[in-house]
């Protein structure tokens, strides 16, 4: 399978808030600010989904002080799932460039969110920064999907 996007539709159905904290306790404006980064998908079988979520960690001297985690549900076409889709297997074999994709319009998504819930406080001034989404997604994912019960 390749590595391309542009011929597998798909459509945003769903944006979840996963979670969401300030830790005021852990907040220390001159100390040290990092940001830890996690990404993993998932995939829906039976409503032919696939899924990003993106987890954003702020630390100050190592201690969390901000928290968001957001996920992005795109539902995939029945043609391009049907390509991608291995019967004898029950697997799906999702491209890295097309996840790449998902990821960056789910980083932009929790960039948006974190801008929500932090509007008017002295959190706002942390923002997402850009991120190189094909460093992390480097390899092909496939979700391999339980028999079906019959």
């Amino acid at each position: 399978m390749g590595n391309k996007t542009s011929n597998i539709g798909f459509a945003l159905r769903k944006i979840t808030n996963e979670q969401f904290a300030i830790i005021e306790d852990g907040f220390f404006d001159k100390g040290n600010i990092r940001i830890g980064t996690k990404l993993r998908f998932g995939s829906d079988e039976e409503m032919k989904l696939v899924a990003c979520f993106t987890e954003f960690t702020f630390e100050s001297d190592k201690k969390k002080f901000l928290i968001i985690e957001a996920g992005c549900h795109f539902q995939i076409l029945e043609e391009a799932w049907k390509n991608m889709y291995n019967k004898e297997q029950n697997s799906l074999t999702v491209p890295s460039g097309f996840l790449s994709h998902l990821a960056l319009l789910t980083v932009g998504t929790t960039r948006g969110i974190l801008h929500a819930k932090t509007e008017g406080t002295c959190f706002n001034k942390y923002v997402l920064p850009t991120i190189n989404v094909s460093e992390m997604v480097k390899e092909n994912i496939v979700f391999d999907f339980k028999p079906s019960k019959v």
